[in-house]
This record gives C-alpha cells, sequence and structure tokens, in this order.
C-alpha cells in the first residue's frame, strides 16, 4: 500500500484530475460507471465511520476494478492493515498520523497483503490454496 500525507497531497483538486472520481461515502459503488477511471477517492469522515471499506470491497470484488482506490479524509494509522485488505492502494493519513509510524504497523502485518491466512478483496484464495493448487 502506498501511503501519503496530507501535506503535499493534491486531494482539495482530486476531482479536476482526468480519470479521477470522489465518490461521497453514501453512494451506491454498483451505479458507478467506471469507463475512463483510473482513480477513485474514497472518503472517511470520521474513522468511525466503515461505510468506504465496503465501497472499496465492492469495487475490486464485484466491479474488478483494477485502478487506484485512495482513502482519504479521517486516516488513521491503525486503520491501514484492514484498508488494504478491503482493497485499498493508496492511503492519505490525517495530519497528525506520522509516516514512520504507518510504515511500520503495515511491515507488522505482512500476511496480510498476500492474503497468507485469509482471502481478502484483492487476493480471494489464502496463500496456502494459492500453494496448493500451483503445485498440483
Amino acid at each position: 500500500m502506498k501511503l501519503l500525507t496530507t501535506h503535499g497531497n493534491s486531494e482539495d483538486n482530486a476531482a479536476e484530475l482526468p480519470g479521477t472520481v470522489v465518490f461521497a461515502n453514501d453512494a451506491d459503488p454498483m451505479d458507478l460507471p467506471l469507463d475512463g477511471v483510473k482513480r477513485i477517492d474514497l472518503h472517511f469522515p470520521k474513522f468511525t465511520d466503515g461505510r468506504a471499506y465496503s465501497q472499496a470491497f465492492l469495487l475490486r470484488r464485484r466491479r474488478e476494478f483494477t485502478g487506484e482506490i485512495r482513502a482519504t479524509g479521517d486516516v488513521l494509522v491503525d486503520q491501514l492493515a484492514q484498508m488494504e485488505r478491503s482493497g485499498f492502494n493508496v492511503a492519505v493519513l490525517r495530519a497528525d498520523q506520522p509516516l514512520d509510524v504507518a510504515q511500520r504497523v503495515l511491515a507488522s502485518y505482512p500476511g496480510y497483503g498476500v492474503g497468507r491466512y485469509q482471502g481478502d478483496a484483492v487476493q480471494i484464495a489464502p496463500h496456502f490454496a494459492q500453494t496448493e493448487s500451483a503445485s498440483s
């Protein structure tokens, strides 16, 4: 997962970038037209609002969106592992969240990144199931 800080991030102008959609957290991702879309920004208005997790999961699994899904808003270090498993591949950290801590947190969960014990939005089968089918 790519991590960005709010400093130097052009999140405010995201709607003006070609191929970028800033998606409301109460909208249905099944209704979003994906033609020409390269990046979707999903917003966390507060860290306790988890609707963007569901949106990311639906975009990856059901809509098979392969572009960038970016977490914006009230993004805390504690949320990063679950964000990655839900389908986010970029997170813009809240201003008070240290980048070095965020990198350590993600490094602490290497099994999640490849779906080692459980499947996730990106790697549906767990790692052991992938290995078994590859060796058969």
